[in-house]
Order: C-alpha cells, then structure tokens, then sequence
C-alpha cells in the first residue's frame, strides 16, 4: 500500500526525511482493527518526528499520522455499535502514562507506556491503518471525511486545554495565541460555542479578521494589550508569545500549553508565574473520554473545522511545506 513516511530525521530539512512510498499493510494484532484510509490531516506532530523528536532513526521507516477518518471494512471484535462500511475516526493514543490519564486502551502490552500511532505502532497516512478496535468512534454525520479526520489531534487538543486543562465554563474568557493555526482555530470554535468570551493574536490582518467570523470576540495583533486579563491562554507557540501569555492571565489562572513552533522559552518569567499564583498545564492530545465527549459537542453544535485545503497523499511535501511555513489558516488534509 501508499504511505506517507519517515524514511529517516533530518533535524535542519526535515522534507528531505519525508517519502511517498510502498509499504507493508497491517498485520493482524488482537483487539486491532485495520481500516481504509479516506482522508488525514497533517500535524506539527508529523513535522517534529521528521526533525527526529520522539522518534528516533533506528525507528525508520515509520509511517507518519496521527488523526484519520476511514471505513470499517471488516467488523471490530467488541463493537456492536460499528458495523463493516461504516465510515469511523479514531482515537490514536494507545498505552497509559503513569497517571493513566490516558483511560486503558486495548491491544497494547500491561503497563505499556503512552504513546500516539508514528511513534511506537505504524501511523494513519497510508491506504490503510491499524488502530485499537476500542479506539472506533462513528463519524459525525454532517462533516465530510477531511473535516472529520481533523478531530483527532488538533480538535480533540484544544477541547482538552480549554475544558479539562483550564476547566473553563460559560462565561469565563480565555487569550487563544496565534490564529490560523488547526488548534487555535478549533480553540476558537469550541470556545464560542460553549459561551466563552474569546480572545485571538495574530501578526496577520487577514487571520484577524478569520477569528472574528469564526466566533472570537476581539482579534489583536500578536503581543497587544487586551481589555482585560482573561481565566486562561492556550499557547501553542512557545518563544514568539510566552512573555505575553504570562502577562496576559489573570491572578491564579491557567496557561494551557500544547507546543512550541518557535521554540522554547528561555526566559519563564518565574517570578510572575508564582507572585500571581498562575499554573501552567501541559497537554498532548487528550484522553479517550475527551475525545468522545468531543465527538458529541461538535455534533451537538454543528460545528466544523477549518480545511485550507485537501490534497491527494502524493502531494505530501506540498502539504508539509505549508504547514511548516504556517502559512494557512486552518488544516491541510490529505485524501487516500
């Protein structure tokens, strides 16, 4: 079968890492499920394992991915719920950490630490992937195959910062740093519909512009004063926006944390982080429970992602450039 792959790291290029190549299909593995593949998007995630963070080159060649929406094509031992032709997305966290927020997923060896399928197990950009039958979840009916894959890694990471890592409710406000991105402009949408007052940065007039006809309640440029400091900031940037992060949270807020496309920040501004009793809060994906309580908030409210623009998997490099040079607003998928 077609995968997109790793077929080694490159720290400095990481495109001349990436190949569209034969692979192997899946093998059968208890309590794993194959799937046909019909549409991925592509994650920082992804752009990381070709520069050779959390996964290393004797793990080469690694099939990347780490959200896919696709057909059940044989039927998962357990699930009742699913039959074969059904269209299905996944949950692609299997193992637990040591807190076991992860839940216990299937098909994984006792006390398996957590990890994201294009780390330990193949990854979902190939015609076909193998995910734990328990990780199945039914496509939400009003979204097409790429706006649904779009759930499972960008969507599912800014529901769990936002209501889990912060524990926002209706009515609290909440600082998304850097619009256009997959995880803030789902951050956006989720926010709005759950009653937030929604604050948005961005260097760009244009993706300004986006997050106000999304659902935000004031766009300014990247490190403005807002009206007020808000209950939480979800960061996914890292260097460019952390001072203003910081500066931006209430006493005793939360600053959600799920990446660092700029880097990290060598300045922490500890003394303000523990003079305002702030608490920062680190988040990777989320947790099977997350992901289904997701499921049925996007239903319940209609909501769907933000697709730049889809391409077929063999234009995999065109979609990795772009997503590297942020220069969309929203996800790149790819169609299988």
């Amino acid at each position: 079968m077609q995968a997109v792959i790793a077929a080694s790291i490159n720290p400095d290029h990481p495109l001349d890492a990436l190949e569209v190549t034969d692979m192997p299909e899946p093998t059968a593995r208890p309590e794993w499920v194959p799937i046909r593949t019909q549409a991925v998007t592509v994650n920082h995630h992804d752009v990381w394992s070709l520069r050779g963070v959390g996964l290393s080159a004797k793990q080469t060649p690694m099939i990347l991915g780490t959200d896919v929406c696709g057909v059940l094509e044989t039927q998962a031992d357990g699930r009742t719920d699913l039959k074969p032709g059904d269209e299905v997305v996944a949950y692609t966290v299997v193992g637990s950490n040591a807190e076991g927020t992860a839940g216990t997923e299937s098909g994984v060896a006792p006390g398996e630490r957590r990890s994201i399928l294009s780390e330990r197990y193949p990854g979902t950009m190939a015609g076909y992937t193998s995910v734990p039958a328990a990780n199945l979840f039914a496509k939400p009916a009003h979204l097409n195959p790429a706006q649904a894959a779009a759930l499972g890694t960008s969507w599912l990471t800014a529901y769990s910062m936002l209501f889990r890592a912060a524990n926002l409710k209706p009515g609290d406000s909440v600082l998304v740093q850097g619009a256009g991105g997959g995880v803030s402009s789902a951050a956006i949408q989720l926010a709005h519909a759950a009653g937030l007052e929604v604050f948005v940065t961005s260097r760009s007039a244009d993706k300004r512009e986006r997050a106000l006809e999304l659902g935000a309640d004031m766009a300014v440029e990247s490190g403005a004063r807002l009206a007020h400091k808000v209950d939480a900031v979800l960061d996914s940037v890292g260097s460019a926006t952390w001072g203003h992060s910081v500066r931006s949270v209430r006493p005793g807020g939360t600053i959600a944390v799920c990446g660092a496309t700029t880097g990290d920040m060598p300045g922490a501004e500890l003394t303000r982080i523990f003079f305002q009793d702030l608490r920062i809060q680190g988040v990777t994906m989320g947790t099977r429970d997350d992901f289904a309580r997701l499921l049925r908030f996007v239903e319940h409210n209609t909501l769907v992602p933000c697709i730049a623009d889809e391409l077929p998997y063999t234009q995999a490099r065109e979609a990795f450039a772009r997503v590297i040079d942020s220069e969309m607003f929203g996800k790149i998928a790819l169609r299988f």
